[in-house]
């Protein structure tokens, strides 16, 4: 059973309301009918706890309606700097960045998808969607599959989950394929976008590992299909690979 399948603790009905309603206005409700719609609440309950989000400075109103406040840039600061994968990975992804002048990401999983922890942006003048704090499928990003080369037993799920809701995926691959390649790239340990999440846009991604082994992280390299043929993606798995192995060093990571 997943968090999200999980039955509510008692007493935690009114929090987890509340956390909607941010949620909600994260992925872009600005207004209080928007936000009765995604979140299922009445609309005087969600006005209610838009005041005391308001209040406490988790959300806040103004011309363009609701949006973030500055309680969350502060508490998403200290939780990002508390973690010390992105402390430790940001000189490297700063020497690739200058390096390779292509766009950098370093990624976490959560849940069933890629949550951007960083990203250097190229200097190519192609500007992809990604975003830090911002999430994206697991099967169709580099990072994604990088995060998933320990565990075969979520491919199948997790891509068949996402064709589900996405058409194109379904029509551009099928789960055989899909599992094909993951098996692949856990051989090499290096994944590679290729154009499964953006068109025209390319990636070569390499897990990072903690002091235990554990799959904690993954970093990619991207760029428009012009600056990525197939050889030099080739060549780019190396300096990933050796790259990743630097910062799960640094995490107490010694590979074998």
């Amino acid at each position: 059973m997943s968090t999200e399948d999980q039955p509510l603790p008692p007493g935690t009905q009114t929090l987890a309301r509340g956390l909607a309603v941010v949620r909600a206005v994260a992925d872009g409700a600005t207004d209080l009918r928007t936000l009765v719609e995604r979140t299922e609440l009445g609309r005087s309950t969600a006005h209610r706890l838009v005041q005391l989000l308001v209040r406490e400075g988790y959300l806040r109103t103004g011309r363009d309606g609701y949006t973030l406040g500055p309680t969350l840039i502060e508490l998403g600061f200290q939780a990002l700097h508390g973690n010390p994968l992105p402390v430790v990975s940001r000189p490297v992804l700063e020497e690739l960045s200058e390096q390779l002048k292509d766009t950098v990401h370093l990624a976490v999983r959560d849940g069933s998808s890629v949550l951007y922890l960083d990203k250097l942006p190229g200097s190519r003048g192609a500007e992809m969607r990604s975003r830090i704090g911002h999430r994206m499928p697991l099967t169709r990003t580099g990072v994604g599959m990088a995060l998933l080369l320990d565990s075969p037993h979520e491919w199948e799920s997790l891509y068949e989950a996402e064709a589900a809701v996405d058409p194109e995926l379904a029509r551009s691959d099928d789960v055989d394929a899909f599992t094909a390649r993951m098996r692949e790239y856990v051989s090499s340990q290096v994944a590679m976008d290729l154009e499964d999440n953006e068109p025209g846009i390319r990636c070569v991604a390499a897990p990072v590992r903690d002091a235990s082994g554990a799959l904690v992280g993954a970093i990619s390299v991207s760029a428009t299909r012009p600056y990525m043929p197939a050889a030099r993606m080739r060549g780019l798995a190396q300096v990933l690979s050796r790259s990743a192995g630097r910062i799960s060093a640094a995490l107490g990571h010694k590979a074998l």
